[in-house]
């Protein structure tokens, strides 16, 4: 027989239990208006407080997630393709949001780019074998982990600069700070566009958190902190957006049917059949 939700059951429970006990901690801690967000160290690129609200978004689309596990379509990503490496991440974030919630950035920043790593291999077997085949596919698997993998793309800086920068509250920002600013904020950008335009289809979702992210820094660091900065992040929070525009255009017209380069490239393959 096959097809039975009970197929790979210790798995899809593992995953319902690190969801609520260790993801769904995160939610508590990170995506609801906390007090962590005014008394944790104050960077140079701390965003406002409503950029960790995407956790929310991420966590509602995994909710989603694990109840469609147990469907044929879920199992063969989830189950088969995903495995132990989603209650691995879960794992791992829990760690990092404790210790970024308790101060600890140098260890919170290790336990950051142990949790982009984890991300990134789940985003790697999702995007290179298991092309979304249905609607569900595409929003309760793609959507989430692209979201992720470009959310914990911020998540690394945030927390470096954390763990080494230094303190908003108490000193100026001097001209090294603001040259390695500059360059966190320019590889977000390019990284955003590169998620626009990395395939055919692009990963939007992605790019859209990340330029989310952009405007979140523009919007908290003040021009009477630091003009350049602020004014940097604008920019380039433009530019991501732009790239987000730019992508949804090109996925819109491939959608229609393609561009009319593309149309007449195809003109002499059909005619060759001939």
């Amino acid at each position: 027989m096959s097809g039975s939700w009970t197929d790979g059951i210790l798995l899809k429970i593992a995953n319902i239990v690190v969801y609520f006990l260790f993801l769904g901690s995160n939610i508590y801690t990170v995506a609801t208006p906390h007090d962590i967000y005014f008394t944790g160290r104050e960077t140079y690129i701390t965003p406002a407080p409503w950029a960790f609200l995407i956790w929310s978004l991420i966590h509602l689309l995994l909710f989603g997630t694990i109840i469609y596990q147990f469907t044929a379509s879920g199992k063969k990503v989830i189950i088969e393709g995903i495995s132990w490496r989603f209650p691995l991440l879960g794992i791992l974030n829990a760690i990092y949001v404790h210790l970024w919630a308790s101060q600890h950035y140098i260890l919170a920043f290790v336990f950051a780019l142990f949790v982009s790593s984890a991300v990134t291999h789940i985003y790697y077997v999702v995007k290179k074998f298991h092309a979304p085949a249905n609607v569900g596919d595409e929003v309760l698997v793609h959507l989430p982990f692209s979201l992720y993998h470009g959310w914990t793309t911020v998540l690394v800086f945030i927390t470096a600069f954390e763990a080494f920068g230094v303190n908003a509250f108490s000193q100026p920002a001097g001209v090294w700070t603001k040259v390695f600013v500059f360059l966190a904020l320019f590889f977000l950008e390019s990284t955003a566009a590169t998620y626009a335009f990395s395939s055919p289809e692009g990963d939007l979702p992605a790019s859209l958190a990340i330029t989310w992210s952009l405007f979140a820094i523009f919007a908290h660091q003040s021009v009477h902190r630091s003009a350049f900065i602020h004014w940097s992040a604008l920019v380039f929070a433009v530019f991501s957006t732009v790239w987000v525009l730019l992508g949804t255009f090109g996925m819109y017209k491939r959608f229609r049917g393609g561009s009319i380069i593309l149309d007449e490239e195809r003109a002499p393959l059909v005619g060759s059949e001939n």
